[in-house]
């Protein structure tokens, strides 16, 4: 059992580590109204591992600090919380690509004006939407599909993948 905790321990920190690099390393493109969060590709993981949940939230916590500060950070990774959750419990690619844009979609124009950004907040919808629709579903997707085989064959072990003898 400890074999298997510490796994998806570590599993969970580097999803979160990658979500948050690759976010703050992208920044000109990974914040504000119109933006293309290419992190956002790791929010199909949790159709493979539980452990992504907390990790997608603490990377984008961690993310979020960098550019608008607590409201962002409370209220963004709140947002990615859920809809990994919801993610979580879709079971298919296809209805699990759907939380984090429409999530996102509508809750970044609302932390945006909250934090004082002066935007549209329904374009902002519409931009936001489309630049996770991009993320999700133009590189999620297709690493999802990259992914599972590897789950299939037992390569890349999930927590129910695991035989008594390795717990």
């Amino acid at each position: 059992m400890k074999k298997v905790v510490t796994i998806q321990i570590v599993r969970g920190a580097i999803i979160a580590s990658l979500y948050a690099g690759l976010t703050i390393l992208m920044q000109p493109i990974s914040y504000g109204p119109i933006q293309f969060r290419v992190a956002e590709a790791l929010t199909i993981l949790p159709l493979f591992f539980v452990e992504a949940i907390p990790g997608l939230a603490v990377g984008c916590l961690l993310a979020n600090a960098y550019m608008y500060g607590a409201i962002d950070m409370i209220l963004g990774s709140l947002a990615t919380l859920v809809a990994a959750i919801l993610t979580r419990y879709s079971k298919k690619i296809w209805l699990g690509v759907v939380p984090p844009i429409v999530i996102n979609a509508f809750t970044v124009p609302l932390i945006l004006l909250l934090v004082g950004e002066e935007i549209g907040y329904w374009f902002t919808v519409a931009t936001v939407l489309a630049g996770q629709a991009g993320a999700v579903i133009g590189i999620g997707v297709p690493l999802y599909y990259a992914l599972r085989p590897l789950v299939k064959k037992g390569i890349l072990k999930t927590p129910d993948s695991y035989s008594p003898n390795d717990k």
